[in-house]
């Protein structure tokens, strides 16, 4: 897989989180906390972006932030329009850093959890804890809002390209 192959599904993932965010009905649902849930959808929010900006945007495209793992578990009340746009930061620097990255790097290494992986590996683990995530996001919205209504995940950003 080339670095372009996952810009592609890492933005169609980001963009549907984005839907999701803007699919609750008001700002405090976003935070809601039913019994069950260990974490509400702006906090799955905060942890994603935290997750992308610092193993994709700073690790492999040198961006330069700094990630605040604990304040991704411990912040409060951002608006789901701050949150949308916090997604649009994380799509951004995710597409400079692997729209730039050299072929070449990508038989290098990089280092998620705690591991330091094959690149191609790597990338893939950070896909699939997007998706996992993004999954859990869709649920909490709709356990809080009753709407078992889906915000077209799949079909919001097709793959080609």
């Amino acid at each position: 897989m080339t670095a372009h192959d996952f810009v592609l599904v890492l933005a169609r993932e980001l963009t549907a989180l984005r839907a999701e965010v803007l699919a609750y009905p008001d700002d405090q649902s976003v935070w809601a906390l039913p019994p069950g849930a260990p974490n509400s959808g702006g906090t799955l929010v905060l942890h994603l972006c935290g997750n992308l900006r610092s193993n994709v945007g700073a690790g492999l495209g040198g961006s330069g932030y700094v990630r605040d793992r604990d304040a991704e578990f411990s912040t409060r009340g951002a608006s789901r329009a701050e949150l949308a746009a916090l997604v649009d930061i994380t799509a951004a620097e995710v597409g400079k850093a692997l729209e730039a990255l050299p072929h070449e790097r990508m038989a290098g290494t990089m280092t998620v959890a705690n591991s330091t992986l094959p690149v191609s590996r790597g990338l893939l683990h950070l896909a699939t804890h997007l998706a996992y995530h993004l999954g859990q996001v869709d649920f909490h919205r709709r356990l809080v809002t009753g709407d078992t209504r889906g915000v077209g995940a799949l079909g919001v950003a097709p793959l080609a390209g």
